[in-house]
């Protein structure tokens, strides 16, 4: 399960959707500008406000870590 917070006017959240996109990688998106319930959970996962945050399989990375998020997701470039 892939989880990505995000707002819908961060250039990273957008750059890391087209990426999941790209490689076939199906994702559930939380928009933490309109989902307060999303944002709480993010903040508890993550203990920070910034966005992107993506969760793979129990495991957080903040931003648009491509190397990070490649690797946890066996995507090979």
């Amino acid at each position: 399960m892939v989880k990505v917070f995000s707002t819908p006017v961060c250039p990273y959240c957008t750059s890391l959707k087209d990426f999941l996109k790209e490689h076939n990688i199906d994702f559930e998106e939380i928009n933490v500008a309109e989902d307060e319930k999303g944002r709480k959970e993010m903040i508890e996962k993550s203990g920070q406000m910034g966005v992107p945050v993506i969760e793979v399989e129990g495991q957080i990375v903040i931003g648009f870590d491509k190397e990070k998020i490649s690797q946890l997701l066996n995507i090979k470039e």
